[in-house]
């Protein structure tokens, strides 16, 4: 199904941090692979509910995602793309890029109840200093991220710049880094970035210029515009998480999941 959103595509020559030129453009038609994926009777139904705020097919076709590629996703949690991943990259590599051995017990999960879908993934570790334990340099086609970014500044160090880095690092000349993020509006006021779980995009874009990455295409297809971003816990206040339980939950429910920004970004080829 074509999305209503549209499509916008920016020029590199013209790309500034904060903006650039911005041309519309319709969305990719996914695949019928594609499609038979995103419709495996493998997903699990919770998952299957979500397809209406997270817009696989045409977030996966928009990062031209193919069956025969190696395909590295970060930090896949519960698996919630990698159901649909792995159904899809049946001609190629799939790894699961995870930041430790016990956060790869949802992947597991999976490997363990379907293991004719799902034993076939790798592991990696990601954000890693052993080289033996990563996903070998200059290996993937595709590096995949989905709503991570603002992950990398918790804890004692803060680690975007080094994941980015390692992403840059994993890919091969030529390569595409899909990042989908929770979208803080850059003239938001009085909501800290990354601890509420929203992210600028001139960060991000920052972050991934820094690394090497040039910015080709960007889409409004998991954008929300009723979305407002100031929320009493932050993102996780809206679905999935209400983390404010049943306070304000039918406000939430209606506005939906978070508004996000969906980047693609390319290892220039030397």
């Amino acid at each position: 199904m074509r999305h209503p959103y549209l499509i916008a595509t920016v020029a590199v020559t013209s790309l500034a941090l904060a903006g650039g030129a911005i041309a519309a453009a319709t969305a990719p038609t996914p695949s019928p692979a594609l499609l038979a994926a995103v419709n495996a009777p493998s997903r699990t139904p919770a998952n299957l509910a979500r397809d209406a705020h997270r817009h696989p097919a045409q977030t996966l076709s928009f990062f031209g995602v193919k069956p025969n590629q190696t395909v590295v996703e970060i930090w896949p949690s519960g698996g919630w793309y990698t159901e649909i991943l792995a159904s899809y990259v049946t001609k190629g590599t799939l790894y699961a890029a995870t930041p430790s051995v016990g956060s790869r017990k949802g992947v597991m999960a999976l490997q363990a109840a379907k293991p004719d879908v799902y034993g076939k993934i790798k592991f990696a570790t990601f954000p890693t200093a052993d080289a033996t334990a990563a996903v070998p340099a200059g290996t993937a086609d595709v590096v995949l991220t989905f709503r991570n970014v603002h992950n990398w500044s918790f804890g004692a160090t803060d680690q975007t710049q080094a994941a980015f880095d390692q992403m840059y690092a994993m890919l091969k000349p030529g390569g595409t880094l899909g990042v989908v993020e929770h979208h803080l509006p850059e003239n938001a006021v009085g909501i800290t970035e990354a601890k509420s779980g929203y992210m600028k995009r001139s960060s991000v874009i920052g972050f991934a210029t820094k690394a090497g990455f040039k910015l080709v295409a960007e889409s409004a297809i998991n954008a929300n515009p009723k979305d407002t971003h100031d929320y009493p816990k932050g993102v996780w206040t809206l679905p999935p998480n209400f983390a404010e339980k049943e306070v304000g939950r039918d406000k939430y429910v209606v506005i939906g999941e978070s508004d996000r920004m969906t980047l693609k970004f390319v290892k220039p080829k030397k």
